[in-house]
């Protein structure tokens, strides 16, 4: 069954989300939601947000779910108040358990608090198969940018994370702590035996020089014979050269140290201190 997707942009941290929903039943997923943050007042908003409410409000759909395709750390995602505005059930990869053990660590958490309570809603295992509507749907675990980063297949699409850019743009770093470029490799191989007229939704665009606009879907034969980091040929030992040696240039993300510890709890604020106030950690000079 073909679903209706819409997508939406955020050009302050280059994101794509999506509204996927079955015209049959206007059940529908939101996929990578962005909440606004600006970072020199440490302020959150909902402007991006609000669209895809607007956008669920006027075509009468039903949120079922509310998916992410790995823990960001580019942005804040707007899960928690999606779901408090609409319903839907906040859900991701069981390895997040890794990326909360591992940053807990970074910043001096209680991975008690982890492990006692889980703050996403459901969990998926690998490869598990599940519905929106009646459209049939199911992940496929891609590791590599991060440990707990899925690939949802809905219909004749497939929607990637940070696993694959736009073919003129490669691939997603491996840097962070707990990635892999050995991995992503084979997350990568194992997208491509998707029938190559499947349609591959991104969830960032970073528009190179060669290109005036922004784009968010091709196709994985496209991908496949066209992709500048990994196209059919590159071997493993070559994408790993060149991934660590690339990776090895690049700065950190402007918000990952905000968005990590909102992420890894399922878009939750930390809880207020005695004075009301909310306050995040940076872990100061860890990551150099």
């Amino acid at each position: 069954m073909h679903a209706d997707i819409q997508h939406f942009f955020d050009e302050n941290t280059n994101t794509f989300s999506y509204v996927v929903s079955d015209p049959v039943t206007r059940q529908c997923a939101i996929i990578d939601s962005v909440l606004d943050y600006d970072p020199a007042s440490a302020t959150t908003s909902t402007i991006h947000a609000d669209e895809i409410i607007a956008y669920i409000q006027k075509n009468e759909l039903t949120v079922e779910w509310i998916l992410e395709t790995h823990v960001h750390a580019d942005h804040l995602t707007a899960s928690q108040y999606l779901k408090e505005q609409l319903g839907g059930k906040i859900a991701m990869s069981h390895k997040i358990s890794i990326v909360q053990e591992t940053f807990s660590a970074i910043y001096n958490l209680d991975i008690k608090y982890f492990n006692s309570h889980q703050s996403f809603d459901y969990l998926f295992d690998d490869h598990e198969t599940f519905t929106i509507g009646e459209l049939q749907a199911y992940n496929i675990p891609t590791p590599g940018h991060t440990p707990a980063c899925l690939s949802y297949v809905i219909g004749d699409a497939v929607f990637v994370g940070d696993t694959l850019f736009m073919p003129d743009y490669g691939t997603a770093r491996c840097d962070f702590p707990k990635g892999s470029a050995g991995q992503l490799y084979d997350s990568v191989q194992t997208l491509y035996a998707l029938p190559e007229e499947t349609r591959v939704f991104l969830c960032h665009d970073y528009l190179p020089e060669s290109r005036e606009q922004y784009e968010h879907e091709t196709l994985l034969k496209t991908q496949k014979e066209q992709n500048i980091h990994i196209h059919t040929g590159v071997s493993k030992a070559e994408f790993i050269e060149m991934r660590t040696q690339r990776d090895a240039t690049l700065t950190m993300p402007k918000l990952i140290l905000p968005s990590i510890q909102i992420n890894m709890d399922a878009g939750k604020f930390p809880q207020p201190e005695a004075n009301g106030i909310r306050y995040l950690k940076l872990p100061l000079n860890y990551f150099k």
